[in-house]
């Protein structure tokens, strides 16, 4: 997610007051938040779900929608996000 530079402090806000809400929906076992060491302004949020359908649970709450309205707002750019799975275990 890149977001304008004058809105970060305000994501961080955002995250801080939901990552515990997050953490805590049914099927997340993991939920981090990176942010790109050359661009201040570039974040990525690295979670663990159970499960796609748990995901999709969280997408479709109450708690995603209003997580997602107040972030939406402070982007610069398109958002992107992936589904990945694990190949290798070391």
């Amino acid at each position: 997610m890149t977001f304008q530079q004058e809105k970060v402090s305000e994501f961080l806000s955002v995250f801080n007051e939901s990552k515990t809400f997050i953490r805590n929906m049914p099927g997340c076992s993991h939920l981090e938040l990176l942010n790109d060491i050359n661009s201040p302004t570039i974040f990525f949020t690295y979670s663990y779900w159970d499960s796609e359908d748990a995901l999709n649970t969280y997408r479709n709450s109450e708690l995603f929608s209003t997580v997602w309205s107040k972030t939406k707002v402070l982007f610069s750019a398109k958002p992107e996000a992936w589904s990945v799975e694990q190949k290798v275990v070391l």
